[in-house]
């Protein structure tokens, strides 16, 4: 981690004019690239079969996704570790149990998130957090400077891991019929699974943490264990989900997923500015993952603190808990109504969408090209959304198409006012003056693609399934 590094995050802020800027234009994203495949390829073919398929598994049948080798992850140990977590976390840990996990998110002084993850409780004193870098790097931070007792264990991603292989190996099962694959997959029993909490089953033989939780936002699970078992567990995953129609999912559809459970992964941390965590800024790396916090889109400031994000924005205002003291309390206990955006999805005009595929024909001229399925081209994708006067309405953020619903959507940010279902916005996609250095965007003109307003999640099959339980009294 940052220690041994040649330059500090401090030390590029402070030797960089427009930061910005050099996200904006030069700094490349950590691990995913436009293509969804990134530097995740080597380990995950970016298509099984292809896309389209995969994307219909989750939706009509079941689906396998390897997180395997993508995901960093952190363990904590000690008799401090909950201690640790309930000042970090917005989140309240008075029901933080042993059969259960929580979406953790951790937030600055100033109430701007840091990131999220997923903790898992594995003991009285031990917890594990999977994703999140920013959220795990803040963790491990404050474990080693606020006095606490506990141990910090991290487990890169495969890309990054001088290990060469995982702790741990994790697939999500998800889909309509991701209950009886699971349920013909493990052995004996099948337990009864309550949304966000978990259960320990046996895979041929092989001890499996399952926790109830939708990838793609069914009726899914996440299913872990030692990294050794990880190919005969999916194997027998895929045996057992053969008369279910299931489909293992490539890189291309998975970084697709947040379009149908309408999740904001990795906002950008909001931890460039304040002398309150300038300490915090000189503990870590000036090539790591913050370091790379790429930005594009056609939404362009000059001021870092634009693109930072609280927990409403993100649709996680009911995760935050007013029973403890947490770093960012005040600044959210004192967030107006009116600085809280709404998160919804949008719902792309298919006239202007064709529009722009007909501009890549011909003479000009040519507005960015709309990628399948992940259409966002940036690490963290901001554009401008606008109501029918041209007043900023919001952000519009990750972009692309989903088959099973044959629509272009997106995920946007927008001001209350801005955020009821069927209000009519107008999006301006493509970068201003050309596009921008970051070598997946061509050269090309700005353009504005008129949208809907939608409830997030859009499926509507999502929305009324997403927090069943797996088991007996679940839907089977």
């Amino acid at each position: 981690m940052p220690h041994g590094k040649e330059e500090s995050l401090q030390q590029l802020v402070d030797r960089l004019p427009d930061l910005v800027g050099h996200f904006y234009n030069d700094a490349p994203a950590p691990h995913f690239s436009r293509a969804g495949t990134g530097r995740t390829a080597p380990f995950i073919p970016p298509a099984f079969t292809n896309w389209r398929d995969e994307q219909r598994s989750w939706a009509e049948t079941a689906a396998l996704l390897h997180q395997s080798h993508h995901m960093p992850e952190l363990f904590l140990d000690g008799p401090d570790a909950l201690r640790l977590l309930e000042h970090l976390g917005i989140n309240t840990v008075k029901n933080f149990s042993l059969d259960r996990a929580k979406q953790f998110v951790t937030c600055t002084p100033a109430g701007h998130v840091i990131g999220d993850c997923i903790a898992y409780r594995l003991g009285e004193e031990s917890f594990e957090l999977v994703s999140g870098m920013p959220l795990q790097n803040w963790v491990h931070y404050n474990a080693e400077h606020g006095g606490y007792d506990v141990r910090v264990t991290r487990d890169a991603p495969s890309n990054l891991n001088p290990a060469g292989r995982r702790t741990k190996y994790r697939f999500q099962l998800d889909g309509p019929l991701a209950g009886q694959v699971f349920g013909a997959a493990i052995d004996g029993k099948m337990p009864e699974i309550g949304f966000f909490r978990t259960a320990r089953v046996t895979i041929k033989g092989h001890d499996v943490l399952v926790l109830r939780h939708g990838m793609a936002g069914h009726q899914g699970v996440e299913i872990s264990g030692p990294f050794g078992d990880e190919t005969e567990v999916r194997d027998a995953i895929l045996a057992a989900g053969e008369p279910f129609g299931i489909r293992p999912v490539g890189t291309q559809a998975y970084f697709s997923t947040p379009l149908s459970n309408a999740w904001m992964a990795y906002p950008v941390p909001g931890i460039f500015t304040g002398d309150d965590l300038r300490e915090y800024r000189e503990w870590l790396d000036g090539d790591g993952w913050e370091a790379h916090t790429e930005l594009g889109g056609s939404f362009a400031s000059r001021n870092i603190k634009d693109y930072y994000v609280t927990p409403y924005d993100l649709g996680y205002g009911h995760m935050v808990k007013f029973d403890h003291d947490f770093i960012g309390r005040a600044a959210l206990e004192n967030l107006p109504e009116e600085k809280r955006r709404k998160k919804v999805v949008l719902v792309w005009d298919r006239g202007d969408v064709q529009r722009v595929y007909a501009s890549q024909f011909g003479a000009g001229p040519r507005y960015k090209s709309i990628e399948f399925p992940v259409a966002y081209y940036a690490w963290n994708q901001f554009d401008e959304v606008r109501d029918p006067s041209g007043a900023l309405a919001g952000l519009s953020c990750h972009a692309g198409y989903v088959d099973p619903d044959g629509e272009m959507l997106s995920l946007a940010m927008l001001d209350a006012a801005h955020a009821v279902p069927g209000t009519s916005v107008m999006l301006t996609w493509g970068e201003p003056d050309g596009g921008s250095r970051k070598p997946q965007v061509e050269r090309h003109e700005q353009t504005t693609i008129r949208a809907t307003v939608a409830p997030a999640p859009f499926t509507p099959a999502v929305r009324d399934r997403f927090r069943e339980s797996v088991g007996p009294r679940g839907a089977m």
